[in-house]
């Protein structure tokens, strides 16, 4: 699954700054490779916020970037509170103060803190199977069985 290149937007937006480029929440599921079903999720987690002509939902360049960490944050093990206080600090960005970004250093070092328990647990749980492994193969080696 490749998420490093998004769609080319159309013709019409090409020409439009970045900042008023708007995008379709289909034209969003294409470029991130998600289902409508989950923008509209985090739409409904206050995570996006289109702007609406009746049913349609239109997405604006905050939109987009507000997916784009929501999901990089999903795929780096944050729970939907933690990535709604990252975006929130991503929204306060060039005026951000030293306590968001103190916050923000706090919420990475628990991930990092957590990888790396996760990653001593797997070397263990390897080194338990390997164990396993070698003690079976002897005793139907004894056997006479063969592997």
């Amino acid at each position: 699954m490749s998420r490093s290149s998004p769609q080319a937007p159309d013709a019409q937006t090409d020409t439009l700054p970045r900042q008023q480029r708007t995008y379709s929440i289909g034209e969003l599921a294409r470029m991130f490779e998600v289902t409508p079903r989950t923008i509209r999720f985090y739409e409904q987690e206050g995570l996006l916020a289109p702007t609406r002509q009746g049913q349609k939902r239109i997405y604006r360049e905050k939109d987009r970037v507000r997916l784009k960490l929501t999901l990089r944050g999903k795929r780096l093990g944050f729970s939907l509170a933690e990535i709604r206080e990252v975006v929130m600090m991503y929204d306060a960005m060039p005026d951000g103060n030293a306590r968001q970004l103190k916050r923000l250093l706090e919420i990475l070092a628990d991930k990092r803190a957590n990888l790396e328990r996760q990653l001593e647990d797997i070397r263990l749980m390897r080194m338990e199977i390997d164990d396993v492994d070698q003690r079976a193969r002897e005793v139907l080696r004894q056997l006479g069985d063969d592997v």
